[in-house]
């Protein structure tokens, strides 16, 4: 297990890369009242680092306070200042209620409107973490700003790379994929090296008084998982009913608003012909949900948007050459060989093979086709390309 006492300093580089003492490199540690954060916290505390501990109040925590397994409600906050207290640094709940609404929430129900499908988290670590609060952390004077995600930071020849985590269950880049460089040369992730059953050990070694606590499973503000739910209250009337419709045209049924249907799902369509049927396109401006049968999802590319580029060169040189990566088009998915290309002045993926229900939307992860762990950065699905199709107008 990692040692936990402060080791005396004998110059050099200290453990987050700078060239003092612990004692003189000041860290903004961001604690969402998890263990992942706690411990964060408590090893730089222990390894004499001058930790400053900042809690995020990102929506209205009062009707959430009885609510387990979700981040930044208000037991979270109570148990992040608990951890603080204990282990000696100070600690400050900043309000980004009203960011977090805008930049995340809003989003999140302005896609799904839209007929895509969003993941807020990622839009939370862009807007709110990565941009929000890293600019505090500076304000503060802080050297670096530490999270307890499962992602490793290296310096390299052209400057810091994102890497995947060492433990795979725990690897959380598909969700930092557009970290850019400049946040990356003031972030730092101390777990990335680490198992997670190290950091219970380690949570256990601090005595910290959430070492118990059960990892966060739901997105924080989207209670028992029910996405519509949301969506309804942010967007008052966008459930309205329309046509679940064939490929082929046929009218198959009703249903009730398109905010409750995604890419590929077969689940709950309650229309039946005799064959399975998935959703294969959310038409949303005509409120029509489109079902086909499961070789209607094969897709052969992907256009993208948002792309951030963490490679070697420039993307305009990778996309000229057609350069290969390994491609991540869900989370739980592993990532499959493609190139990156141009359509018009839009970047592409092809995959070698096609792949299956992807949701425009979602977001597209780049990886080291060689098998090696570096991120190569990533971007936003705005087309899938249907297999059958090589080349499609900008």
């Amino acid at each position: 297990m990692t040692d936990t006492k402060t080791a005396a300093w004998t110059g050099g580089v200290n453990s987050l890369g700078f060239a003092k003492s612990p004692a003189d490199t000041r860290v903004v540690a961001a604690m969402s009242g998890g263990v992942d954060s706690s411990v964060v916290a408590a090893m730089l505390k222990a390894e004499g680092y001058d930790v400053i501990g900042i809690t995020l109040q990102l929506y209205d925590h009062g009707a959430a306070i009885e609510k387990k397994g979700a981040c930044c409600a208000g037991q979270d906050i109570h148990d992040a200042r608990n951890v603080a207290d204990q282990i000696g640094i100070p600690h400050y709940v900043l309000d980004y209620e009203s960011r977090f609404r805008e930049q995340v929430m809003e989003d999140f129900a302005d896609t799904y409107l839209a007929g895509s499908t969003p993941i807020p988290c990622i839009r939370c670590n862009q807007t709110v973490k990565f941009s929000d609060l890293l600019r505090t952390a500076k304000e503060l004077g802080a050297d670096c700003l530490a999270t307890g995600h499962y992602i490793r930071r290296t310096d390299g020849e052209a400057g810091p790379e994102l890497h995947r985590a060492a433990d795979a269950s725990r690897d959380q880049s598909y969700f930092l994929f557009a970290t850019t460089r400049e946040q990356l040369d003031y972030i730092r992730f101390p777990l990335g090296g680490l198992p997670k059953t190290e950091v219970r050990e380690l949570a256990d070694a601090f005595n910290l008084p959430v070492a118990a606590k059960p990892d966060s499973q739901d997105i924080c503000f989207v209670p028992e998982g029910s996405y519509a739910k949301v969506v309804e209250k942010l967007r008052p009337g966008s459930g309205r009913g329309g046509e679940i419709v064939h490929l082929d045209g046929r009218v198959l049924g009703q249903h009730e608003g398109v905010i409750h249907y995604t890419i590929g799902q077969r689940r709950g369509l309650n229309v039946a012909v005799g064959e399975p049927l998935f959703v294969v396109k959310i038409d949303a401006p005509n409120r029509r949900v489109v079902v086909g049968p499961r070789e209607a999802l094969m897709t052969s590319g992907l256009l993208l948007e948002e792309l951030n580029w963490l490679g070697a060169g420039s993307l305009e040189s990778a996309a000229d050459a057609g350069a290969p990566v390994l491609v991540r088009v869900r989370s739980t998915r592993p990532p499959v060989l493609g190139r990156l290309g141009w359509q018009g002045d839009i970047p592409v993926i092809w995959f070698d093979k096609p792949e299956e229900g992807v949701a425009r939307g979602q977001a597209a992860v780049l990886y080291d086709p060689t098998g090696g762990t570096q991120i190569l950065g990533g971007g936003f699905i705005l087309k899938a390309i249907p297999a059958d199709e090589r080349v499609v107008a900008a």
